[in-house]
């Protein structure tokens, strides 16, 4: 007994076994490596790419905790690395602004309305579509309802002024029935509604693709079985594809939530003009507005700090009410 013991503790202390196990383990891994060079060397453009486009520009965060002055150096990075410190001062200055509680409150409203109203249209919509028969008629449909995602916000904006502007179509329809005119573009009641709907009709049938990619998952062994047993087609939507397509709705809500402080800035931008900014000015706009307009980067970098940082709280918060609530997560 007591040699085995001694056997037993030799086996997990002994530094000549570990070194054994670790040298074994590294030639496990050069021959991978060898056996799969091809796979490492087509990742370096992604690589590449990342670390080009995310990872070096996180070097311009620190504008928001400095005075910047774009002619301090003889390039940029110069110039952000030789402007003085200010520490939180950007960022007081950004939470005492009287702009600052309308701008926050424009973004969630705008978000929560297109998280209300757009989230469960495309699940529908997917539902409906899994249960059509005609292949023809199904990618017709599905061809007509997401070629909208791939027009731009300036052509969308076109599309929708000449059909609601004040000498578009419908007003042109309501003055020749002896009806006022409605000021769809100016009218800060009816702006909000404007965006949702608008982006509804643009990325509804693209959102679909999604639910429909993860229907094909479900096996067609279960509708057959629930058809036998005498389900009808409401109840094996509801029974079989719902639950099927649950952690990609728990996926894409955990995503929108994360998202909620990004309402649009391309179809807002687009949009919006000087009439509505009290209802349509969101976080994305404002940093733009002053960015651009007034040459303030870093205020507006302080401005896209934040806001990256309250996405990153709902994103871990939302993740842990679903897992707690339904018990699924991304992680």
């Amino acid at each position: 007994m007591r040699q085995r013991g001694n056997t037993g503790a030799n086996t997990v202390h002994s530094p000549i076994l570990q070194t054994t196990e670790q040298r074994t383990q590294r030639r496990k891994s050069w021959r991978y490596l060898r056996e799969h060079y091809l796979l490492y060397l087509m990742s370096i453009p992604g690589l590449a790419v990342i670390i080009v486009f995310k990872i070096v520009p996180l070097y311009g965060l620190t504008l928001a905790f400095k005075d910047f002055n774009i002619f301090a150096g003889e390039n940029i990075m110069d110039s952000i690395l030789l402007s003085p410190w200010v520490g939180l001062d950007h960022f007081q200055s950004i939470f005492t602004r009287p702009e600052f509680l309308q701008i926050i409150s424009n973004t969630i409203v705008i978000s929560v309305y297109k998280l209300v109203f757009l989230f469960f249209p495309p699940i529908l919509l997917s539902l409906l579509l899994n249960e059509v028969r005609s292949t023809g008629f199904k990618r017709t449909v599905q061809t007509l309802v997401y070629m909208p995602h791939f027009l731009s916000w300036a052509v969308v904006f076109g599309l929708f002024y000449t059909l609601l502007g004040n000498y578009g179509a419908l007003n042109q329809l309501l003055a020749a029935l002896g009806w006022e005119k409605i000021s769809f573009f100016t009218d800060s009641d009816l702006f909000r509604s404007l965006l949702v709907v608008s982006e509804g009709w643009k990325e509804i049938g693209w959102s679909a693709i999604v639910f429909l990619a993860a229907m094909t998952s479900i096996s067609p062994d279960l509708y057959e079985a629930a058809r036998i047993d005498g389900a009808n087609r409401y109840q094996r939507m509801w029974h079989i594809s719902i639950p099927g397509i649950l952690p990609v709705i728990v996926l894409i809500f955990i995503m929108k939530v994360g998202h909620i402080l990004n309402a649009g800035f391309e179809q807002v931008l687009a949009m919006y003009n000087p009439a509505v900014y009290d209802v349509a000015d969101i976080i994305q706009t404002y940093v733009y507005r002053v960015s651009l307009g007034r040459m303030d980067f870093s205020v507006g970098t302080g401005f896209g700090l934040f806001e990256s940082v309250i996405a990153f709280i709902l994103i871990v918060g939302s993740n842990a009410v679903c897992r707690r609530v339904l018990g699924r997560s991304i992680w």
